[in-house]
């Protein structure tokens, strides 16, 4: 794969919300570890702050890595076949292989970047092949992977982490102070009490409350939470009950975390009967919930609907789940850590079944909402809100194909979200109806409707055998049920595929067909489907009828609201308004604003089709170095985003448009161009698309063109750097609300959603 490392984003890293403490020597070690062999990791029991520290030490490298730092966690993920899938999400490639493995690793093969894989242990033998595979592939890569057990690939360092050290009872008054397990508990208590310091009258206290913990991060502060109702002493009587009670397990199991079980059960019998309740009860849920999810799932016996929110309040404040703050503005999101969803998972004990279940109708409800919603005003939140639960919905799929009698639920789930796949996770939505109807043979109405779905992956996969077997069977049932708005569908990926083939003269009769079909039925999105595919087909003919059928599609999906159905009647109109009308300007403009639509969607294959199309634009009006450049990214999403051949229809326009670049600025220049712009990320590709990669090289500008002041930009840079909130109000010797407000203005004015942006942003632009 060519390319350039300047043009390659510097990658992603969460954000650290609370103070860095400790853990000098280790960051030393680890350092060192990384600059000797391309295979770190860092094990350890739960909770011993093995992902602290590989993000605070990817934060201190990453300017060291041209391709930056990439951290891909793992922890919700239960199926370790969409490993490579969701390696390739994470990297913003957009898997369409067989082999998403193969895409990430010729993606790596000339980058030098960092890959942080968190949570690997219920996944150690894929982590293992593939990260071996990566290493193979990719020369410059280096990983760094966290772990309770090791990877055991050949080169594999390993850095065993231990608690944190606690001072003996001999240690002095004043160096035990400086033991890092106290300098950690007192940070966290300062948080619920700013005015706590350790002294002669509470120093024994603390030093015991770290002992019986064992100097575990994670055990320490749920410890440090309670101080906002106990006494320490209070808090070292409970500990140290717990703690006996767990010694036999312990001399049992010699490797059981009895401090984190301790400090973890310990608030487990601190929470009300309500609180407990719904602690095991939101363990059924993965990635992730939010406040409906919890009220609809968890509800009843014991729990009323109403009582949620403030339960939810409550297990916050106990430190239980935690706000996500990289969830939607307008609806709340709480996460809860794996070891402490697992600690309510065991206690839910023989009614795990019964709220598996209810986690399940709760995700076919709302599956179900794209038969009623998905052309209509409430279409982006409805896609928004799937991808927020992408998680939650392939533990729902999984949950019914491992159990006996649910498998024909799996179509239910995974058929009616076929736009949702196809908007970026084609392999993985082929993969799961395929074996959703694999695994639900019976023909009945849910499989024809999985059938018609999996017939509109396979052919934008190129799975012809498999299209044209799943296409016969779903037209047998469609007759069966005498199902005219089945027989509309089939008429529409009929042409579809026509098209694709090269024959959108045949694709025209199917698609009237399809057109008149839906429009009996009053099926509207199965109507500006016809039309789109309409317009596409006359184009590609020539035809007269292609600017009324395009401007039908759009103006259709305007009337309704449609948001993405709109983005794609935009191309549908800007393509006519490139070459029919000879426009190029209006149509860029015309393409740049379905790109702003379908950008806080991630729908990155319509996206694609844009981002193609503006390269023709480009070639038109100013065959020149950008426009060599949008040819390089257009290609690289095209191939990488919608159809295995790139041979496609729109290949002739492509090669028209490079032909025409080249004649105006010569072989050698056009292809280092098409070089660096076939580098991009996905990122950089819509900036390029969207004329912001210029105001960003002219300095300091973002996409909206606002400056930040250079004190905007001294935190910017402070942030780049990982620093919490609380850090960098010490740094700068402000409050914390007042940095708290700096971040907000600089993440509204460079129109980003996360700190992590921010940093890649900060990379690109020095201080003024």
């Amino acid at each position: 794969m060519e390319g350039s490392r300047a043009g390659v984003g510097r990658g992603r890293l969460p954000a650290e919300v609370t103070s860095f403490v400790g853990r000098q020597r280790e960051l030393a070690d680890t350092r060192r570890l990384l600059s000797s062999s391309r295979l770190l990791t860092l094990t350890g029991v739960a909770g011993v702050g093995k992902t602290r520290l590989a993000v605070r030490m990817a934060a201190e490298v990453r300017r060291t890595f041209d391709d930056g730092v990439w951290f891909v966690e793992l922890q919700a993920l239960r199926d370790p076949a969409l490993l490579g899938h969701t390696l390739s999400e994470a990297l913003e490639l957009i898997q369409v292989s067989a082999s998403p493995e193969s895409d990430v690793a010729d993606f790596l093969e000339d980058k030098h970047l960092l890959l942080v894989l968190d949570n690997c242990e219920h996944l150690a033998a894929a982590c293992a092949v593939l990260v071996s595979k990566l290493l193979a592939a990719a020369p410059r890569l280096r990983s760094l992977a966290t772990s309770r057990q090791v990877l055991g690939v050949e080169g594999e360092q390993i850095l065993a982490m231990e608690p944190l050290p606690t001072p003996s009872a001999e240690t002095p008054p004043a160096a035990a102070d400086q033991y890092e397990a106290l300098v950690l508990f007192t940070d966290r208590v300062r948080a619920m009490a700013p005015g706590f310091s350790i002294d002669d009258a509470n120093r024994d206290e603390v030093i015991e409350v770290c002992r019986l913990l064992d100097g575990v991060p994670l055990a320490l502060e749920h410890a440090a939470v309670w101080m906002r109702t106990l006494s320490l002493p209070q808090i070292r009587e409970r500990l140290a009950d717990r703690v006996r009670l767990l010694l036999g397990a312990e001399a049992a199991d010699p490797s059981h975390p009895k401090a984190l079980e301790a400090a973890i059960g310990w608030s487990y019998e601190l929470c009300s009967r309500a609180e407990r309740l719904l602690w095991q009860r939101l363990s059924v849920f993965s990635g992730g919930f939010d406040l409906e999810g919890a009220e609809e799932v968890c509800s009843g016996d014991g729990i009323e609907r109403d009582e949620v929110l403030g339960l939810i309040a409550g297990l916050v404040n106990k430190s239980i789940i935690s706000r996500n703050l990289a969830s939607a503005p307008v609806v709340s999101g709480y996460d809860m850590l794996t070891t402490i969803s697992q600690f309510g998972a065991t206690r839910l004990g023989d009614q795990t079944r019964a709220y598996q279940l209810r986690h399940r109708e709760y995700y076919r409800a709302l599956t179900a909402r794209w038969a009623t919603d998905s052309f209509g005003p409430q279409q982006g939140d409805l896609f928004l809100r799937t991808r927020r639960e992408h998680q939650n919905l392939r533990t729902a799929i999984d949950f019914c194909l491992a159990e006996p009698g649910e498998e024909p639920v799996a179509l239910e789930l995974a058929a009616p979200i076929w736009t949702f796949w196809f908007a970026g996770l084609l392999r993985e939505g082929h993969r799961y109806l395929t074996r959703a109807l694999d695994a639900a043979p019976r023909p009945t109405q849910s499989r024809a409707l999985g059938l018609l779905a999996g017939c509109q992956l396979a052919m934008f996969l190129g799975e012809a055998e498999q299209f044209a077997r799943w296409l016969a069977e779903c037209e047998e049932l469609a007759e069966r049920y005498d199902d005219d708005r089945l027989r509309a569908g089939l008429a529409e990926v009929s042409a579809h595929a026509l098209i694709y083939q090269g024959d959108p003269a045949s694709a025209v009769a199917e698609l009237e067909a399809a057109l008149a079909g839906f429009r009996a039925v009053e099926d509207r999105h199965g109507e500006f489907n016809s039309l789109y595919l309409l317009s596409l087909a006359t184009f590609f003919l020539g035809d007269e009828w292609v600017e009324g059928f395009s401007r039908q599609a759009y103006e259709l999906a305007d009337a309704a609201g449609a948001v993405q159905s709109r983005a794609y009647g935009m191309w549908a109109v800007g393509v006519v308004e490139w070459r029919d009308r000879g426009q190029p300007e209006a149509a860029t403009r015309r393409f740049r604003d379905a790109i702003r639509s379908l950008r806080p969607l991630n729908d990155r294959t319509g996206i694609g089709f844009c981002v193609q199309a503006l390269s023709w634009c480009a070639g038109s009006a100013a065959p020149d170095e950008r426009a060599a450049r949008l040819m390089g990214a257009s290609r690289a999403v095209w191939r990488s985003g919608v159809i295995v051949d790139t041979r496609t229809p729109y290949s002739r326009l492509d090669d028209l448009t490079g032909e025409r670049i080249r004649a105006a600025i010569g072989e050698g220049e056009y292809d280092a161009a098409f070089a660096r712009g076939a580098a991009y990320t996905f990122e950089q590709t819509v900036a390029l698309a969207l004329g912001e990669d210029d105001e960003q090289d002219a300095g300091g500008r973002a996409g909206s063109g606002h400056r930040l002041t250079p004190r905007e930009h001294e935190v910017a840079v402070l942030v780049g750097e990982g620093l919490s909130n609380r850090e960098i109000a010490h740094r700068l010797t402000v409050s914390p609300r007042t940095a708290e407000t700096h971040v907000e203005h600089i993440l509204s004015k460079l129109g980003f959603a996360s700190r992590s942006q921010v940093g890649r942003w900060v990379a690109d632009h020095p201080r003024p």
